[in-house]
């Protein structure tokens, strides 16, 4: 097959190196969105994660099907922020980490590395406590022992890296699959009210009025969100070696959106299950908000022991998946804020380390029952984080010294500044009801 490398050096490039997976040159449409097909993947997995699911059994259980409006709403800023971001990379040649230290100086960049670094250690942190969690309800290890065994998790995923770009994202898109699978046989067993779930996609007027309904929100919102997927799109999109005329950007943007937005439709999905199962099986009968709890009443609860299972398996391989996104998106910013270059297994074991280490004390000092606690905050965390990415990105985009003839058009910017402004609201109001108690 002609492409535009060999395809055959298909390695991992880092966010500053050339690109090395292969593009046709020729071909129709479905060879060439095959070829533009994965980075979208490794961006939605962090769209999946512990987090998610901490936030999504909290907001099921207690609201029922109210909030599925929340992760609708998310999901399709995620969709128009992501593509952004995709626009980004391809149209300027540089990742966002790059363009914020170009453009706003090196104390700003300093900055706003450290808040993303924050961002990272916090999606990091709901890696470690969901794959703990996991390993407990899998095999009965007691929580800081898992969270000590995922540690080592870094070795699988660095040799993944090496293994080459199209592994990687192989891989990532298996485990998708095991747990779209596993929630799809989940919500099947639950037999939700369909009228009652279409329902619950339309939002309400009570959700800034009800301060427990908006912290689970705005926590959705964080988890759905991820304001390191925004710094890591824009740099794995330029791992396809497309030609760099204004032609091939085009294409390679229009490709790069649809992988991007067919993978993030498939995170929805998942993430309205989660929400879907806590609802049909808790609301009404049992407040659960923690993870444990929800696996230990599934099976009684559904009337189903299969149940239970394969919500643990689902959430293992939704904990390993996403560590590649805290993993990558290190990488990318840790160089393109501070050029700041360590070996990948550095680098993965100081972030890890930094979410260990109060992972632990937390696991220590309040107890298992703390875990769920402790995974919503990190999400409200990542929201609080968000708008130090995304006006960055919508500005970039609407720059034409940045982005020449490939800027954002209006109609593009108009909604992407709107929700920028939902997410500063949201988060500014959330601060005032935390601050006034």
């Amino acid at each position: 097959m002609q492409s535009a490398v060999d395809a055959s050096k298909d390695k991992w490039p880092g966010p500053s190196a050339e690109p090395t997976a292969g593009v046709p040159v020729s071909g129709g449409f479905w060879r060439k969105l095959l070829a533009f097909s994965g980075p979208g993947y490794l961006v939605a997995v962090g769209y999946m994660d512990p987090g998610n699911w901490a936030t999504d059994i909290a907001g099921g259980s207690r609201f029922g099907y109210t909030l599925l409006s929340v992760v609708l709403l998310s999901s399709l800023m995620a969709m128009l922020l992501q593509a952004l971001s995709v626009r980004l990379g391809i149209a300027s040649g540089r990742d966002l980490a790059q363009l914020c230290r170009e453009r706003y100086g090196p104390r700003t960049a300093v900055l706003l590395w450290i808040l993303c670094e924050i961002a990272i250690i916090a999606c990091d942190v709901a890696e470690v406590i969901g794959s703990a969690i996991a390993l407990k309800l899998l095999f009965g290890l007691p929580l800081i022992v898992g969270a000590l065994i995922t540690a080592f998790d870094s070795l699988l995923i660095l040799a993944l890296q090496n293994r080459g770009v199209r592994r990687l994202e192989a891989f990532i898109l298996g485990l998708i699959t095991l747990i779209g699978l596993c929630f799809l046989a989940e919500v099947a067993l639950s037999r939700p009210g369909v009228g009652a779930v279409l329902a619950g996609f339309l939002p309400t007027a009570d959700l800034l009025g009800d301060p427990a309904k908006l912290y689970v929100a705005v926590g959705i919102l964080g988890a759905t969100v991820m304001p390191h997927n925004l710094y890591l799109h824009s740099a794995v999109v330029r791992t396809r070696a497309f030609p760099r005329d204004e032609e091939g950007r085009r294409e390679a943007i229009r490709f790069a959106t649809l992988d991007s937005t067919v993978a993030l439709f498939i995170a929805f999905f998942i993430n309205a299950g989660i929400l879907i199962l806590a609802a049909a099986a808790f609301h009404g009968q049992a407040l659960v908000e923690d993870i444990e709890e929800a696996y230990r009443l599934l099976a009684p609860m559904l009337g189903a022991p299969l149940a239970s299972l394969l919500f643990a398996v689902a959430l293992l391989a939704a904990g390993q998946n996403s560590t590649v996104t805290a993993t990558l998106a290190g990488q990318v910013v840790m160089e393109g804020f501070v050029s700041l270059r360590l070996k990948p297994v550095w680098r993965r074991l100081i972030t890890r380390l930094l979410a260990l280490v109060p992972t632990l004390l937390v696991l220590a000092i309040a107890g298992d029952a703390a875990a769920t606690t402790l995974l919503i905050f990190t999400q409200v965390v990542l929201s609080l984080q968000l708008p130090f990415a995304v006006i960055p990105l919508v500005r970039f985009c609407g720059d034409r010294s940045v982005m020449g003839r490939l800027a954002a058009p209006r109609w593009l910017l108009a909604p992407a500044w709107a929700v920028a402004g939902v997410i500063v609201i949201l988060n500014g109001v959330l601060i005032v009801q935390t601050v006034t108690g």
